[in-house]
């Protein structure tokens, strides 16, 4: 039997899920995928050109644009449906925009860079896990009751993981278009 040369094979990649500590598994566990969802946004920016944050093919969105609604979209449901309005309007200070124009159209967010917007994103992130992590498993899974539906902070992660996911999509098609249009 001959030793395996370690050089040849890189520690291999850890596919598990573990719960964040310091609040019940079930949050955790949800907390977990939510930071892997957003683990994944932050790969398909790497090394993302600065023109191309901008750039829009004609009636879509730029990833700047896509990159503030979705730090918008996760504060709005915490602040509204997970905190019912019980946050510091503070919160608000990073979003000088409307969500979308007189068209119901996403608001074209330009002018701001990669490194703003990933603030915004993780300050957004880090008032979530601040309101998450103390919370009950029963506080969890209780519908907040509003005009239009009854939710649950546990149905607000889910959602707000598949809403990523989707925008990240859309994302990764921006960002080729304008590498192939810019020629970079």
């Amino acid at each position: 039997m001959s030793a395996v040369d370690r050089s040849e094979h890189p520690a291999k990649e850890q596919l598990i899920l573990t719960p964040l500590p310091d609040c019940p598994p079930e949050i955790g566990l949800a907390l977990t995928m939510m930071a892997d969802a957003r683990r994944r946004t932050l790969r398909a920016l790497d090394g993302l050109d600065a023109r191309s944050l901008d750039w829009i093919e004609s009636g879509g969105n730029s990833i700047g644009t896509l990159l503030y609604h979705l730090a918008a979209i996760e504060m709005d449901w915490l602040f509204t449906e997970v905190a019912e309005g019980k946050l510091d309007q503070s919160v608000w200070d990073n979003f000088p925009h409307q969500v979308r124009d007189v068209n119901g159209r996403l608001t074209l967010v330009t002018g701001v860079t990669l490194v703003d917007h990933l603030a915004r994103l993780e300050t957004t992130r880090r008032i979530l896990l601040a309101t998450f992590q103390p919370m009950t498993l029963a506080d969890y899974r209780q519908p907040r009751s509003l005009v239009r539906y009854d939710v649950s902070p546990e149905w607000v992660l889910h959602h707000l993981m598949q809403h990523e996911a989707e925008h990240r999509g859309e994302i990764l098609t921006i960002r080729m278009m304008a590498e192939r249009a810019l020629g970079i």
